[in-house]
């Protein structure tokens, strides 16, 4: 049986069941539900501190809605796209247990303002819990850096062997990006934290609500200043979803690198059988899955971004139904985020690193041509010049097929004059990760300092 509309009274036809099925939000807006009660508790309370209600149909309605609430909680309370979205089925429910006094709960509101504030809540909940995610994820890097703290690896430009750097210098890179991934959404909290409530429709009200007591109830810091841009505002969940981005952005390189990291090519790196799959028709796989989806629900989460700056690209003010489109993408977003900062956490307490094949690849690909023509920089050669000549040394190494520490000192000085016995001291790894003693560089020392600056931080 079709539901009475609570906005019915102008419409002589009974609304299409085509209709409400189109324009239900009840599928997905329902997880909405304690958000909605809190907002409507705040709200109750104010309406009777300011006797626009009475205590008593305030202790009603505050005795109702958490009746409510214990049924949704356990699974025992009815939804029907019938009532479109989360707001009218507790409306309804409420009006259903206590009667005309639930009818009062609606006063100096509107549901524009309504979700907005119910995202806001909704939305300030789950950001904290992925900022704690986020730091979780720090710490399992940091483990990682820590454990192979004397670990040399190639480092790489244009995916070619570069220079040699500590692995724990590299992972730190990643706990950096992830630092600031942190930063960027204790920011967003900044913006989240508005209160609309109060805002009505777009005009605001003529009745005499206190907004800054409920923004006390709520706990949020500031109300907003402008009612109409108060119900057309998203902008909180689009940064929201463009600090996702970023974040899968950065989880995506690392996934990229641990994948390659654990191909027969590198064979740098060993992922725990328990996150790794096999083939259903080739025995001898294992599969790096987990960086793998990862990866790809990077796409995912940027397709979210691209989704809502598409809906609200070009909406007149103030708030348009296409609005509605803006959940499914955040929740989405919300629970895509989640569960890849778990489990890429879980992942790396399981990765084990190849010492032997590591350091095998560090003593190929003439990792160390930049510390010879930096050796020669000592000797007062000048840099471009230092560079012609290391260059002319590793073109000899190629066409021989050796490295630069196979050969003697007699044909290194061939190419230069400036070059003594010393020289083999400077082209050893070792002696290029200890002197690149540079703020930021990877010197043992440098390393060691910032994995303890990096765990105090995230004590």
């Amino acid at each position: 049986m079709a539901q009475k509309k609570p906005w019915g009274g102008r419409f002589r036809q009974k609304t299409s069941k085509l209709v409400e099925e189109f324009t239900a939000s009840i599928h997905f807006d329902r997880r909405l539900y304690p958000y909605d009660i809190e907002g409507s508790l705040a709200h109750c309370r104010m309406l009777a501190r300011q006797k626009l209600i009475t205590k008593d149909e305030s202790r009603l309605i505050i005795d109702g809605l958490r009746a409510i609430k214990k049924e949704i909680d356990q699974d025992q309370f009815i939804f029907t796209p019938s009532l479109e979205d989360i707001h009218m089925h507790i409306e309804k429910a409420l009006v259903d247990k206590i009667g005309p006094a639930g009818e009062k709960l609606h006063t100096a509101r509107s549901r524009n303002d309504q979700v907005a504030t119910d995202v806001r809540l909704y939305l300030r909940d789950k950001v904290q819990e992925i900022i704690g995610l986020i730091k979780k994820l720090q710490q399992s890097l940091v483990g990682l850096a820590r454990r192979y703290s004397d670990v040399i690896m190639p480092g790489y430009t244009h995916l070619q062997r570069a220079q040699p750097v500590l692995l724990a210098h590299h992972l730190l890179a990643y706990y950096e990006m992830l630092k600031r991934d942190r930063e960027r959404f204790f920011e967003c909290l900044k913006r989240v934290n508005v209160l609309p409530l109060g805002s009505a429709a777009l005009a605001g009200t003529g009745l005499p609500i206190d907004r800054r007591y409920v923004a006390k109830l709520l706990d949020f810091p500031s109300i907003s200043a402008n009612s109409i841009d108060a119900v057309s505002d998203r902008d909180f969940a689009m940064e929201f979803l463009a600090d996702c981005s970023i974040l899968m952005v950065h989880l995506s390189r690392l996934s990229e690198e641990l994948i390659l990291w654990s191909s027969s090519e590198f064979s740098f790196i060993e992922i725990g059988d328990a996150f790794c799959t096999g083939s259903s028709i080739m025995p001898q796989k294992k599969n790096p899955d987990v960086p793998e989806l990862v990866r790809g629900k990077a796409g995912r989460v940027f397709g979210h971004l691209l989704s809502l700056l598409t809906v609200m690209k070009a909406l007149p003010l103030a708030y348009n139904r296409d609005m509605q489109e803006d959940k499914e993408a955040l929740f989405d977003t919300v629970d895509t985020v989640a569960r890849v900062l778990t489990v890429y956490s879980a992942m790396l307490g399981q990765i084990e690193i190849r010492r032997d094949k590591v350091n095998k690849a560090v003593q190929k690909g003439f990792l160390t041509a930049t510390d010879l023509a930096d050796y020669l920089v000592l000797r007062e050669v000048p840099f471009r010049e230092a560079h012609a000549i290391v260059g002319r040394i590793v073109r000899y190494c190629l066409d021989r097929g050796c490295e630069l520490t196979d050969l003697s000192l007699d044909e290194l000085k061939k190419f230069s004059d400036r070059i003594e016995a010393d020289v083999f001291e400077y082209i050893r790894p070792e002696k290029s990760v200890e002197s690149r003693v540079s703020t930021g560089g990877t010197a043992p020392g440098l390393v060691l300092a910032a994995l303890k600056a990096a765990e105090k931080e995230l004590k």
